[in-house]
């Protein structure tokens, strides 16, 4: 395929740019955002071999969309004789993946979008089909994979207003790009008008985070940490983004939740120790989990910084804080992780990412939003008072949860004339 001139730019431009990409990636390393022993990858290099016969690639950028992934992949492992390979870009989600991938399943980070990564990537690979998740059009990956007649899928995809108004001052890099991929899957009908604003066609609306059994729940730990916590009432706030814990902090204190346990997990864990640091000086008796600190009886305030163990926490909780919609950048967290659970759900405003299953949610009582900390503590105040609410709540965010399956078999339906035979 022909590539406009803008994109041929692009190639050019990163070209040029590509011997700085190992000293800047050196430089993330010791910022902690790569992986020093897998750095290779990034530039395009693996140290394994490729299995022999067909090869499915899967590629997300972080948590949620591999995350989101992983059911798909589940199915697509079940075929006999199919290799898959499944991508990210992320330290944190490399080791999610590490735990939950199945067994033969090969992770490996994704290139760099420089023309020598992709293609040294791309040539030991040799997928015979490319499904990526949500939004990542990479100019340079999209168009090698699909200049050596890789298949291309783009599934659950996801595009903002604002996204959208960036490409459409480059429409034909945008319809060069689309252009590619022989299935467009949308997340909503938002995203489906403003892809064919661009010139892509689109398939049915289908969102890969509607799919999955509930999170996994170790029981004997769940027992040690209800223990730990007694009688008290369990605040988890999930998956919080810097800026985010202060919100949820002031919203407990002014709740005044004497008899209660704040947990926070935060999406990073390497912020554990200063999100702690937020708790100790709001007055919190605080305890971090990553550094084996134990949960008493005294513990006013708990950092969950762990990975792995979201399902664990949904299960100790009473009720659910999401993170990520507290603030405008970063648009939310799946909400059907703690739904699966039964567990009730307060958000903050700017859900952008999951705005069809937020509004679902809420227009079901199955979750309430607080736009700022004032409101989130009047919530968190009748939820206390009010227990059963809460529970209705949650049996409420189950039954939309286990409404919502049936995702997985159409994406297999409609990838199947893709894969290879």
């Amino acid at each position: 395929m022909r590539r406009p001139l803008s994109l041929t730019l692009y190639a050019a431009a990163l070209g040029l740019l590509e011997p700085c990409a190992r000293p800047l990636l050196r430089r993330r390393v010791k910022a902690g955002k790569e992986d020093a022993a897998r750095l290779e990858e990034r530039l395009g290099r693996s140290g394994l071999p490729r299995p022999d016969g067909p090869l499915v690639w899967l590629h997300g950028v972080s948590v949620g969309e591999t995350m989101s992934l992983l059911p798909l992949v589940e199915a697509l492992a079940a075929r006999p004789g199919l290799t898959l390979l499944v991508t990210s870009g992320t330290r944190t989600s490399a080791d999610l993946l590490a735990k939950r991938l199945p067994e033969g399943v090969i992770h490996q980070y994704a290139p760099v979008d420089a023309p020598g990564a992709v293609a040294r990537f791309l040539d030991h690979w040799r997928p015979s089909l490319g499904i990526l998740v949500e939004s990542e059009l990479w100019p340079n990956l999209i168009l090698g994979a699909r200049e050596r007649g890789v298949r291309l899928a783009l599934i659950s995809a996801r595009m903002t207003q604002a996204s959208a108004d960036g490409w459409a001052r480059m429409r034909g890099a945008a319809t060069a790009l689309l252009g590619a991929f022989d299935l467009i899957l949308p997340q909503e009908a938002e995203t489906a008008a403003r892809l064919q604003a661009l010139g892509a066609r689109t398939g049915p609306l289908l969102n890969l985070k509607t799919v999955g059994d509930a999170l996994p729940c170790d029981a004997a730990e769940l027992a040690r940490l209800k223990a730990s916590a007694g009688d008290r009432r369990v605040v988890l706030a999930a998956n919080t983004h810097a800026g985010e814990d202060e919100i949820v902090i002031a919203a407990v204190r002014e709740a005044a939740l004497a008899d209660s346990l704040l947990v926070i997990a935060p999406r990073h864990p390497a912020r554990g120790e200063a999100v702690a640091a937020l708790l100790r000086t709001a007055g919190f008796q605080t305890a971090r989990r990553a550094a084996g600190e134990a949960l008493t009886a005294a513990t006013t305030a708990y950092v969950a910084d762990t990975l792995g163990e979201m399902g664990l926490l949904y299960c100790l909780a009473d009720v659910v804080v999401m993170g990520g919609a507290f603030l405008p950048r970063i648009g939310g967290h799946n909400p059907l992780e703690p739904a699966r659970l039964a567990r009730p759900i307060l958000t903050g405003p700017h859900a952008f990412n999951a705005t069809a299953l937020y509004a679902d949610l809420l227009a079901l009582a199955a979750a309430i939003e607080a736009p700022d900390a004032t409101t989130l503590a009047r919530h968190l105040r009748g939820l206390a008072d009010y227990p059963r609410i809460g529970q209705r709540m949650g049996e409420a965010a189950l039954a939309y949860a286990e409404s919502q399956e049936g995702a997985l078999d159409r994406a297999m339906t409609l990838l199947e004339p893709l894969l290879p035979a």
